[in-house]
C-alpha cells in the first residue's frame, strides 16, 4: 500500500504502527535536500543525488524540484523504475556488461529520459556499441576513474584509452566519474578529496589531449560532498546526505537533527549487562537495519535519543542494546527511535516507509525501486 494515511490519523498513527517500521520524517529529509541543492549550487556544481539510497520517487522528485539536475542510479532497474515516474535525465554510474536484452532496455530508456552509462573497458564499451548495434549514438557514456577506492574504474591516463574505443565504436564520451569511497572513515575524506581532484584533473586532461572537449567531470560522496568544489568537479553526486544513517553521525558529518530515517521499535526483553550498564533487546534486527559495520564503528547502530546507547549484537529480529547506566533502563513495551548503520540497506529490506511532518503520520511511501538489482 501506498499513498495517504487515513484522515482521522494523527501522530498516534507512529505509535499504531506495528514494529520495526521504517519512518522518514519529512521536515528534515527536505531540510537535508535544500541544504545539499544550495551547496552545490553555492559551489558551482551540477547536483546529481545518488538515488540508490532511497529508491522512491516522491523523494527523486523533491530533489528535482530543489535544483538536482538529474539522479544517478546503480542498475537499469532503477533508472526504469524513475524514468517511469517522470525522472527525465539519469546516470547509470556502474559499469554494466552489456547484452541484447539490456541494451532493449536501453533503448526503451532513452525514448523517455536523456541516459548516460558509466564504461571502465574498452571492451565494456565495445559489447554496449556491439549490443546496441545502430542505435549505438544513443547512448552516452563517462568513463570510469579509480581515484583510490580501487573497486571499479581505470587509473587516470587509461581513461583516453577507454574513451577512444567507446567513439571508435559510436558512442557518445561525455566526461569522467568517480567514486571516493574511500572518504567512509575517521578523517578519510580531506585527503580523498584531494586523490579525487588529482585523478579527475588527470583524466580529464588525457580526455582532453585526446580530442574530447566539453567534458562533464562528476565525483563526491556523502562524506566527501562538502569538501569538494567547482575546481575541478562539474557534478556532485552523495547519496546518504538526504536521510543521514548512523556512520555518518560517527564521523561527524551529520548531526542528529539531520537524521530522516529512524526504525521505530520496541523493548522486548530486558537482561543485566556489565556492572552498572543494562542490556535489552529491541525488535529492530538484521531483517531491517542491516549487518554493515565498519571497523571504526562502535556498534550496530545507535539510538537517536539516547546518542550514549549501542546496538552491540544484531540477529535476524533482535537488537541488542548496550545502556550506559543500569538507571532509567527502558522498560518492556518501550517504542525507541534506531538509526541504522548504514541506510541505503535498511531502505532495501522494506517495501514501504511511513512519513511523517511536523509528528503527524502524513503518508505510506512505497520503495518503488526496492529489489530492482539488475
Amino acid at each position: 500500500m501506498s499513498g495517504p494515511l487515513p484522515s482521522a490519523s494523527t501522530a498516534a498513527a507512529v505509535l499504531a504502527a506495528a514494529t520495526p517500521v521504517v519512518v522518514v520524517d519529512v521536515d528534515v529529509l527536505e531540510r537535508n535536500i535544500g541544504a545539499m541543492a544550495s551547496f552545490a549550487r553555492d559551489h558551482g556544481l551540477a547536483l546529481r543525488p545518488h538515488a540508490k539510497t532511497h529508491k522512491i520517487p516522491g523523494i527523486a522528485h523533491r530533489q528535482v524540484a530543489a535544483g538536482a539536475v538529474g539522479l544517478t542510479v546503480a542498475t537499469i532497474g532503477e533508472a526504469e523504475v524513475f524514468a517511469a515516474a517522470g525522472i527525465g535525465d539519469i546516470f547509470i554510474a556502474y559499469p554494466l556488461w552489456v547484452d541484447e536484452r539490456a541494451a532493449g532496455r536501453f533503448l526503451a530508456l532513452a525514448d523517455i529520459a536523456r541516459l548516460t552509462l558509466g564504461v571502465d573497458s574498452a571492451e565494456g564499451a565495445e559489447q554496449l556499441a556491439r549490443s546496441l548495434g545502430a542505435a549505438a549514438s544513443r547512448i552516452a557514456v563517462r568513463v570510469e576513474i579509480d581515484s583510490g577506492h580501487h573497486r571499479s574504474g581505470v587509473l587516470p591516463l587509461q581513461a583516453a584509452g577507454v574513451a577512444l574505443a567507446a567513439a571508435s565504436a559510436d558512442l557518445s564520451v561525455t566526461g569522467v566519474f568517480t567514486f571516493p569511497g574511500h572518504s567512509y572513515g575517521p578523517g578519510a575524506a580531506a585527503p580523498a578529496v584531494a586523490d579525487e581532484n588529482a585523478a579527475l584533473s588527470a583524466a580529464a586532461a588525457s580526455l582532453h589531449d585526446a580530442g574530447f572537449t566539453e567534458l562533464e567531470v562528476s565525483g563526491g560522496s556523502t562524506p566527501s560532498a562538502r569538501a569538494s568544489s567547482g575546481a575541478t568537479l562539474t557534478e556532485l553526486r552523495p547519496g546518504v546526505y538526504v536521510f543521514g544513517d548512523a556512520q555518518q553521525w560517527e564521523l561527524g558529518h551529520c548531526r542528529p537533527e539531520d537524521i530522516a530515517l529512524t526504525v521505530e521499535s520496541t523493548v522486548v526483553s530486558r537482561r543485566p549487562g556489565p556492572p552498572g550498564e543494562a542490556r535489552f533487546i529491541v525488535d529492530a534486527g538484521s531483517k531491517v537495519l542491516g549487518t554493515d559495520r565498519a571497523a571504526w564503528a562502535t556498534g550496530y547502530g545507535r539510538l537517536l535519543d539516547h546518542p550514549d546507547a549501542r546496538i552491540v549484537a544484531l540477529s535476524e529480529h533482535h537488537a541488542t542494546v548496550e545502556w550506559p547506566s543500569a538507571q532509567d533502563v527502558p522498560p518492556l513495551g518501550a517504542r525507541l527511535r534506531v538509526v541504522p548503520n548504514h541506510v541505503c540497506l535498511t531502505i532495501n529490506l522494506v517495501d514501504e516507509v511511513l512519513a511523517v511532518r511536523d509528528g503527524v503520520a502524513e503518508e505510506r511511501w512505497a520503495v518503488a525501486a526496492r529489489g530492482r538489482n539488475s
